[in-house]
């Protein structure tokens, strides 16, 4: 008998085992790279790379305890079986691959089970190879001390795996190459001690033919195993560089494409993804059938010095469906050794699209999306322009929204805002292909309308969106609702230039607006006079009380049960030295709409109040107020101070006022009607019947006195309705015990009718036409109707 470890120094060639040695040395350090490469990657690629390394350390390991096997030059000579052979390697790579599975939990209990596994793995590697030689002897094992050699492989083994996987230095690297290469030497001359060869003649003789034959084997084994390990270290490097250069690559937020020939040979991945492409779908295929440049010429054929604008040809669905734009710059470089040209693709859609979006905020309305006044003057000038050189005629209508001020402090202003927007929306609807319609400000809009046939088609379109209000703007059913009105002038009678002819729009805009709400207006000369006279006019009356050319006048009522006057309405004339008498139905709208009218209606109160206060007692005066008035909180201190001023008794005031005062900020208003009621001051609503919801105003306050408008009164000897209207009103004032007043009473039939219904008070031109202050002294003295009431 002799043990085998016994005859490694006399039996065994020296240089195999040194070989065996320097396998096993190269074949850990190729496992421990390949097995860190696997780490470092994803997790599709990670396994991968662990069945890599995995080959690598266990046909290490295999060939290092094979060759080793082979050195031996002992009498007698061994040979080895091939399926058991291959069976060992098989077992050694499979083992590694479970024990670096096992690794990946990163924890110390897995790393303490991948080194026992590992051990287990060498140590039936290395027996199933044992059991593999065939020789003249029979192969006895002694356990010995192969536990405590297990044991201090698990230990070298572990301590392996924690160098390699926490310690990304080279100190970790080598720590973990010799721990292995000790933990495998360990176990192999463990087990080479406790095995023992007895040689038996009756087993078969194996001839040995020589040296050449298993040098050659050995030989054969080392360089194919070192091939598996070069090639694996060596993919393992490469795949990092290029894995790491294509991931620096792919990183940029540039697209990257590398031509040669013409055709593109690699691509990173945000090439592809700029033209919405797949990666196979840009490789192999030229750049010019994938982009278009902006100026048309091919992207590789012609060197170019900057970046050039291009669109990706619509060969796959495109981002999000959206429009891609690019910028895209061309260099020469030298790759895989020659000359090829590499593309920078920049994805410029996000900035061209933020771009685009500015653009059109900076020429449209923020709110409706119309055009703006910017964008419509440079219409308007290029329409003049053309229809300059061609003589055709164009068209300019300038709309304002009527009512619109009162939805929008009633309801707020974002219901203002839904308005505008439903405006915005009819005018889209009600304009032709080619018409322009815009929002200039606020709640006026303009349209240019060009190429048709003119000025009908300006009457068409009038007509049209007048008509459309009509029926979707109803302010019967609708509070929120709102009319319009428009003015129209044509180039080139009415302008040559855009300022002549929005000019020209707004002064027939302002006649429309001025001559009755709800119209169109088409501009014409006349209107400049029309206008210079209003502009004349507005002028004037703002001096008119500072130059005493104001003055009241006193409309007597009278009760028609006993016919005794009861007070008197102060009505304001005005006196201009060069205009003469004006009317106020010419001065007070225009104060109305110029604001005015607040001056006005101040100075008129004052005087009324103290020219009532020398009046015989109980005589009431009775002032009118604008619904302007109302929009200044100061009303209420105005009228007191008024009362206090003159000595006035509060009970002798009557403000009159129109149901329109309630509709615009009816909270507000009603809330001061209720202040100057607190005063003692009477509240009388004026022209009742023709305003909105005028029972529902009734039911909002309790006013003290109703006005049947006149326009009533004048219809009641022709018209039945008007008849039945005033009546209902009479009985209306009955049942809610409120004086009702019929005013604009100028013929008999008129007075006879009222008188008949049961009217309580009556005022008109048949009864008393307004007098002057000094007049009212005398009349207060008579205080009676005239005596043609008892004839009637």
């Amino acid at each position: 008998m002799f043990k085998v470890l016994e005859c490694v120094a006399v039996q065994h060639d020296h240089a195999l085992v040194a070989l065996a040695a320097g396998i096993c040395v190269v074949g850990m350090l190729a496992f421990f790279l390949i097995h860190r490469r696997a780490v470092e990657c994803s997790e599709k690629r990670r396994k991968i790379w662990l069945l890599v390394a995995a080959v690598t350390g266990g046909l290490s390991v295999w060939a290092t305890h094979f060759v080793a096997m082979l050195a031996y030059e002992g009498t007698v000579a061994i040979e080895f079986e091939l399926f058991r052979t291959i069976l060992s390697a098989v077992i050694a790579a499979v083992g590694f691959w479970a024990s670096l599975r096992i690794a990946e939990g990163g924890t110390l209990k897995s790393e303490i089970a991948a080194g026992i596994a590992a051990t287990l793995t060498v140590a039936a590697m290395h027996f199933t190879g044992t059991a593999s030689i065939r020789a003249a002897a029979t192969i006895r094992h002694d356990i010995g001390m192969i536990p405590v050699a297990a044991l201090l492989s698990i230990g070298l083994v572990t301590f392996a795996f924690r160098m390699s996987m926490r310690r990304k230095g080279r100190r970790g690297l080598w720590a973990a190459v010799g721990a292995s290469v000790l933990s495998i030497c360990l176990l192999h001359f463990s087990a080479m001690s406790a095995t023992t060869l007895v040689p038996d003649p009756s087993l078969r003789e194996v001839s040995l033919d020589g040296d050449v034959g298993r040098i050659w084997m050995v030989w054969a084994v080392s360089v194919v195993v070192g091939m598996i390990v070069l090639a694996g270290t060596i993919a393992s490097f490469l795949d990092r560089y290029l894995t790491d250069l294509r991931g620096f690559a792919n990183a940029t937020l540039e697209g990257l494409a590398v031509v040669r020939e013409g055709v593109i040979i690699e691509a990173n991945a945000r090439f592809p993804a700029m033209l919405g492409l797949r990666d196979r779908d840009v490789i192999g295929r030229s750049p010019d059938a994938l982009m278009v440049a902006a100026d048309g010429i091919s992207l590789i054929d012609v060197e170019r010095t900057r970046a050039v604008e291009a669109a990706p040809l619509k060969a796959g669905p495109l981002k999000h469906g959206k429009e891609a734009f690019l910028e895209v710059a061309v260099h020469t470089i030298e790759y895989r050794g020659r000359q090829c040209q590499v593309l920078a693709v920049r994805d410029l859609t996000e900035k061209r699209i933020a771009e685009l979006k500015v653009e059109h905020m900076a020429r449209h309305d923020a709110l409706t999306d119309l055009p703006n006044r910017s964008l419509f003057n440079e219409r308007l000038d290029t329409a003049i322009e053309v229809a300059g050189g061609t003589g055709e005629r164009l068209a300019v209508l300038a709309l304002d929204l009527d009512r619109f001020k009162a939805v929008n402090d009633v309801f707020g202003h974002a219901e203002g805002d839904r308005v505008l927007i439903r405006v915005a929306d009819i005018l889209r609807r009600c304009v032709g292909v080619t018409d322009t319609p815009a929002r200039i400000g606020g709640d006026e809009f303009i349209i240019l309308q060009a190429g048709l046939d003119q000025p009908t088609a300006a009457y068409l379109l009038a007509d049209r969106i007048l008509d459309t209000f009509r029926q979707e703007m109803n302010v019967n059913f609708d509070p929120k609702a709102v009319g319009v009105s428009i003015g129209v002038s044509i180039f080139p009678e009415d302008g040559r230039t855009a300022d002549e002819l929005r000019n020209a729009a707004d002064m027939a805009l302002y006649n429309a607006k001025f001559n009755g709400r709800g119209t169109a207006a088409f501009y014409s000369a006349d209107m400049d006079a029309d206008l210079r006279q209003r502009r004349l006019v507005e002028s004037e009356l703002r001096h008119a009380a500072l130059r005493d050319q104001l003055s009241l006048v006193f409309q007597p009522l009278f009760d028609a049960s006993n016919g005794t006057c009861t007070g008197y309405e102060a009505l304001m004339r005005w006196h201009h030295p060069d205009l003469g008498q004006v009317s106020p139905a010419t001065f007070i709208p225009v104060a109305e709409e110029t604001g005015i009218i607040v001056t006005l209606g101040e100075w008129a109160l004052r005087e009324a109040c103290r020219t009532a206060a020398s009046w015989d007692d109980g005589l009431a005066v009775a002032v009118n107020v604008s619904a302007v008035q109302f929009r200044f909180p100061d009303l209420v201190d105005t009228v007191s101070s008024a009362l206090t001023d003159s000595g006035l008794e509060p009970h002798r005031l009557e403000l009159e006022i129109t149901e329109t005062s309630l509709i615009e900020n009816r909270e507000t208003v009603l809330a001061m009607l209720q202040k100057l009621r607190a005063l003692g001051v009477m509240i009388v609503i004026d022209d009742f019947g023709t305003g909105y919801s005028s029972l529902g105003n009734l039911q909002a306050f309790p006013f003290d006195k109703i006005k049947i408008d006149r326009s009533f009164i004048w219809q009641m000897e022709e018209d039945e309705s008007a008849r039945a209207i005033v009546k209902a009103i009479i009985g209306l004032g009955k049942s809610l015990d409120l004086p009702v007043v019929a005013e604009g009473i100028e013929t008999f039939g008129q007075h006879r009718m009222v008188i008949e219904e049961g009217i309580e008070q009556l005022q008109g031109f048949l009864l008393g036409k307004p007098k002057s202050a000094g007049e009212v002294e005398v009349l207060s003295g008579i205080r009676r109707v005239p005596s043609f009431r008892k004839r009637g």
